[in-house]
Protein backbone atom coordinates (compact mmCIF):
# COMPACT_ATOMS: atom_id res chain seq x y z
CA UNK A 1 0.00 0.00 0.00
CA UNK A 2 1.64 3.50 -1.20
CA UNK A 3 2.24 5.87 1.56
CA UNK A 4 0.87 9.38 -0.28
CA UNK A 5 1.50 11.20 3.32
CA UNK A 6 4.99 10.08 3.11
CA UNK A 7 5.17 11.13 -0.41
CA UNK A 8 3.71 14.50 0.42
CA UNK A 9 5.90 15.32 3.20
CA UNK A 10 9.50 14.29 0.66
CA UNK A 11 7.79 17.11 -0.84
CA UNK A 12 7.39 19.58 1.34
CA UNK A 13 10.59 18.68 2.50
CA UNK A 14 12.06 19.18 -0.67
CA UNK A 15 14.19 16.14 -0.26
CA UNK A 16 14.49 14.98 -4.37
CA UNK A 17 16.44 11.94 -2.94
CA UNK A 18 13.91 10.33 -0.97
CA UNK A 19 10.70 11.69 -3.41
CA UNK A 20 11.92 10.03 -6.37
CA UNK A 21 12.81 6.58 -4.37
CA UNK A 22 9.01 6.77 -3.19
CA UNK A 23 7.57 7.71 -6.43
CA UNK A 24 10.19 4.43 -7.92
CA UNK A 25 8.61 1.79 -4.84
CA UNK A 26 4.96 3.22 -5.71
CA UNK A 27 5.40 2.35 -9.38
CA UNK A 28 6.88 -1.17 -8.38
CA UNK A 29 4.20 -2.05 -6.40
CA UNK A 30 2.01 -1.36 -8.84
CA UNK A 31 0.05 1.87 -8.13
CA UNK A 32 -1.27 3.87 -11.15
CA UNK A 33 0.91 6.97 -12.29
CA UNK A 34 -1.98 8.68 -12.18
CA UNK A 35 -2.29 8.02 -8.21
CA UNK A 36 0.85 9.05 -7.62
CA UNK A 37 0.68 12.23 -9.39
CA UNK A 38 -2.39 13.59 -8.01
CA UNK A 39 -2.54 11.89 -4.44
CA UNK A 40 1.62 12.33 -3.78
CA UNK A 41 2.75 15.28 -6.31
CA UNK A 42 0.25 17.66 -7.15
CA UNK A 43 -1.63 16.94 -3.16
CA UNK A 44 2.10 17.83 -1.79
CA UNK A 45 2.48 21.06 -4.02
CA UNK A 46 -0.94 22.00 -2.81
CA UNK A 47 0.57 21.97 0.58
CA UNK A 48 3.46 24.00 -0.69
CA UNK A 49 1.82 26.60 -1.76
CA UNK A 50 -0.74 27.09 1.06
CA UNK A 51 2.73 27.47 2.82
CA UNK A 52 4.16 29.80 0.66
CA UNK A 53 0.60 32.06 1.19
CA UNK A 54 1.40 31.77 5.01
CA UNK A 55 4.87 32.87 4.55
CA UNK A 56 5.82 29.21 6.12
CA UNK A 57 8.24 28.76 3.10
CA UNK A 58 9.76 31.22 0.83
CA UNK A 59 10.40 31.17 -2.93
CA UNK A 60 13.91 29.37 -2.96
CA UNK A 61 12.20 26.72 -1.22
CA UNK A 62 9.32 26.28 -3.45
CA UNK A 63 11.45 26.31 -6.07
CA UNK A 64 13.50 23.12 -4.80
CA UNK A 65 10.11 21.65 -4.41
CA UNK A 66 8.83 22.72 -7.65
CA UNK A 67 12.49 20.75 -9.51
CA UNK A 68 11.78 17.90 -7.07
CA UNK A 69 8.49 17.37 -8.83
CA UNK A 70 9.36 17.80 -11.84
CA UNK A 71 12.05 15.13 -11.52
CA UNK A 72 9.46 12.85 -10.63
CA UNK A 73 6.94 14.22 -13.71
CA UNK A 74 10.31 12.82 -15.77
CA UNK A 75 9.62 9.42 -15.02
CA UNK A 76 5.77 9.62 -14.63
CA UNK A 77 5.22 11.37 -17.81
CA UNK A 78 5.37 7.99 -20.34
CA UNK A 79 2.63 6.37 -18.10
CA UNK A 80 0.22 8.70 -17.91
CA UNK A 81 -2.54 7.83 -20.24
CA UNK A 82 -3.13 11.34 -22.75
CA UNK A 83 -4.70 14.05 -20.87
CA UNK A 84 -4.12 12.61 -17.48
CA UNK A 85 -1.13 15.14 -16.24
CA UNK A 86 -4.22 17.88 -16.88
CA UNK A 87 -7.05 19.01 -15.08
CA UNK A 88 -9.98 21.18 -16.66
CA UNK A 89 -7.66 24.45 -16.37
CA UNK A 90 -6.30 25.67 -19.36
CA UNK A 91 -3.74 28.55 -18.91
CA UNK A 92 -2.52 31.33 -20.61
CA UNK A 93 -0.22 33.34 -18.77
CA UNK A 94 2.37 36.78 -19.87
CA UNK A 95 3.32 39.80 -18.62
CA UNK A 96 1.43 42.50 -20.21
CA UNK A 97 3.13 45.02 -22.55
CA UNK A 98 6.01 47.30 -21.68
CA UNK A 99 6.82 45.07 -18.89
CA UNK A 100 10.32 43.13 -19.15
CA UNK A 101 9.34 41.32 -15.30
CA UNK A 102 9.01 37.79 -15.36
CA UNK A 103 10.75 36.06 -12.42
CA UNK A 104 7.43 35.99 -10.69
CA UNK A 105 5.29 35.04 -13.40
CA UNK A 106 7.40 32.41 -14.34
CA UNK A 107 7.01 31.18 -10.27
CA UNK A 108 3.46 31.00 -10.72
CA UNK A 109 3.52 29.27 -14.13
CA UNK A 110 5.59 26.89 -12.56
CA UNK A 111 3.39 26.46 -9.23
CA UNK A 112 0.21 26.30 -11.52
CA UNK A 113 1.83 23.79 -13.57
CA UNK A 114 2.30 21.27 -10.55
CA UNK A 115 -1.05 21.68 -9.54
CA UNK A 116 -2.08 20.07 -12.74
CA UNK A 117 -2.85 22.90 -14.79
CA UNK A 118 -1.74 23.28 -18.39
CA UNK A 119 -0.15 26.25 -18.93
CA UNK A 120 1.54 28.40 -21.75
CA UNK A 121 3.79 31.30 -20.54
CA UNK A 122 3.61 33.43 -23.21
CA UNK A 123 7.03 35.54 -22.08
CA UNK A 124 7.14 39.24 -21.17
CA UNK A 125 5.95 42.39 -23.11
CA UNK A 126 3.11 40.53 -24.53
CA UNK A 127 0.55 43.01 -27.12
CA UNK A 128 -3.38 42.86 -26.06
CA UNK A 129 -4.09 42.01 -29.31
CA UNK A 130 -1.30 38.60 -29.13
CA UNK A 131 -3.25 37.92 -26.02
CA UNK A 132 -6.49 37.57 -27.68
CA UNK A 133 -4.79 35.82 -30.67
CA UNK A 134 -3.39 32.91 -28.19
CA UNK A 135 -6.71 32.73 -26.53
CA UNK A 136 -8.11 31.50 -29.66
CA UNK A 137 -4.95 29.29 -30.75
CA UNK A 138 -4.57 27.63 -27.28
CA UNK A 139 -8.59 27.15 -26.32
CA UNK A 140 -7.40 28.75 -22.77
CA UNK A 141 -10.36 29.14 -20.45
CA UNK A 142 -7.96 31.28 -17.90
CA UNK A 143 -5.83 34.00 -18.86
CA UNK A 144 -3.11 35.90 -16.32
CA UNK A 145 -1.96 38.87 -16.49
CA UNK A 146 1.18 40.09 -15.13
CA UNK A 147 2.45 43.78 -14.16
CA UNK A 148 5.24 44.68 -11.57
CA UNK A 149 5.33 48.61 -12.65
CA UNK A 150 2.76 50.87 -11.91
CA UNK A 151 3.26 52.66 -15.55
CA UNK A 152 2.83 49.31 -17.34
CA UNK A 153 -1.04 48.25 -15.56
CA UNK A 154 -3.15 50.21 -17.85
CA UNK A 155 -2.02 47.72 -20.51
CA UNK A 156 -3.91 45.01 -18.12
CA UNK A 157 -7.02 47.29 -18.80
CA UNK A 158 -6.21 47.11 -22.64
CA UNK A 159 -5.80 43.71 -22.77
CA UNK A 160 -9.09 42.75 -20.57
CA UNK A 161 -10.82 45.81 -23.17
CA UNK A 162 -8.95 43.87 -25.82
CA UNK A 163 -10.08 39.99 -25.14
CA UNK A 164 -13.75 41.79 -24.39
CA UNK A 165 -13.66 43.45 -27.96
CA UNK A 166 -12.72 39.96 -29.68
CA UNK A 167 -15.92 38.29 -28.19
CA UNK A 168 -13.60 35.89 -25.50
CA UNK A 169 -14.47 37.37 -22.27
CA UNK A 170 -17.36 34.38 -22.12
CA UNK A 171 -14.71 31.89 -22.28
CA UNK A 172 -12.13 33.06 -20.22
CA UNK A 173 -11.22 33.70 -16.29
CA UNK A 174 -9.40 36.70 -16.22
CA UNK A 175 -6.14 36.51 -12.97
CA UNK A 176 -4.33 39.73 -12.61
CA UNK A 177 -0.80 39.95 -10.04
CA UNK A 178 2.38 41.64 -9.34
CA UNK A 179 3.59 43.97 -6.81
CA UNK A 180 1.46 47.20 -7.06
CA UNK A 181 -1.81 44.93 -8.61
CA UNK A 182 -4.81 45.07 -5.75
CA UNK A 183 -7.93 43.59 -5.34
CA UNK A 184 -9.16 46.68 -5.76
CA UNK A 185 -7.81 47.43 -9.59
CA UNK A 186 -8.47 43.92 -10.43
CA UNK A 187 -12.40 44.63 -9.94
CA UNK A 188 -11.90 48.13 -11.75
CA UNK A 189 -10.47 46.47 -14.33
CA UNK A 190 -13.09 43.66 -14.61
CA UNK A 191 -10.83 40.99 -13.95
CA UNK A 192 -12.25 37.76 -12.10
CA UNK A 193 -9.43 37.75 -9.66
CA UNK A 194 -6.42 38.68 -7.76
CA UNK A 195 -3.86 36.51 -6.58
CA UNK A 196 -0.98 38.31 -4.36
CA UNK A 197 1.77 35.33 -4.52
CA UNK A 198 2.22 32.03 -6.57
CA UNK A 199 0.76 30.03 -4.02
CA UNK A 200 -2.93 31.53 -3.68
CA UNK A 201 -2.99 32.54 -7.92
CA UNK A 202 -2.25 28.37 -8.27
CA UNK A 203 -4.99 28.00 -5.66
CA UNK A 204 -6.88 30.41 -7.61
CA UNK A 205 -6.23 28.91 -10.82
CA UNK A 206 -7.71 25.81 -9.96
CA UNK A 207 -11.52 27.07 -8.37
CA UNK A 208 -11.93 29.64 -11.46
CA UNK A 209 -11.21 26.20 -13.72
CA UNK A 210 -13.35 23.79 -11.53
Amino acid sequence: MTDFNEMKEALVACDTVKLTGLVDTALGQGTPASDILNQGLIAGMDIVGEKMENGDMFIPEVLMAAQAMGECMTVLKPLLGEGETTGAGNVLIGTVKGDLHDIGKNLVAMMMESAGLTVHNLGVDIDPAEFVTQIKEKGANIVCLSALLTTTMPAMKQTVDAIVEAGLRDQVKIMVGGAPVTQAFADEIGADGFAADAGSASKLAKQLAA
